[in-house]
């Protein structure tokens, strides 16, 4: 074998283990399966499934699976219903001073 053939072989054995690497996530992200049924279905170490899952999903190259959209979205929710609670408690306040305003302004 020349230099130049372990170089292209090493390459191909690169670009096969990232394939494997994407499918891995892809199979946990898109089908919604546990990384350890996944684990189990192609021979892997848990642990290194589950860090790829995650840096896949931190670098936004995976797509979201279904936990993570209903995650982002009860975040959304919670955040604008909490905005909402002040805004409300603010109109109230409002209301208040005003009432006392025309209280004043009737006598």
């Amino acid at each position: 074998m020349t230099a130049g053939e372990v170089e292209s072989h090493g390459r191909e054995a690169t670009e096969v283990r990232a394939e494997f690497r994407e499918g891995a996530v892809r199979i946990v992200t898109e089908t919604g399966k546990s990384v350890p049924e996944v684990v189990k279905d192609l021979g892997i170490n848990g642990t290194t499934l589950a860090s790829w899952v995650s840096r896949a999903r931190r670098t936004g190259s995976a797509p979201a699976g279904t936990s993570d959209e209903l995650e982002r979205l009860r975040l959304r929710l919670r955040r604008e219903n909490a905005q909402l609670k002040r805004d409300n408690k603010e109109l109230a306040m409002e209301r208040e001073v005003l009432k006392r305003c025309m209280v004043l302004w009737v006598k």
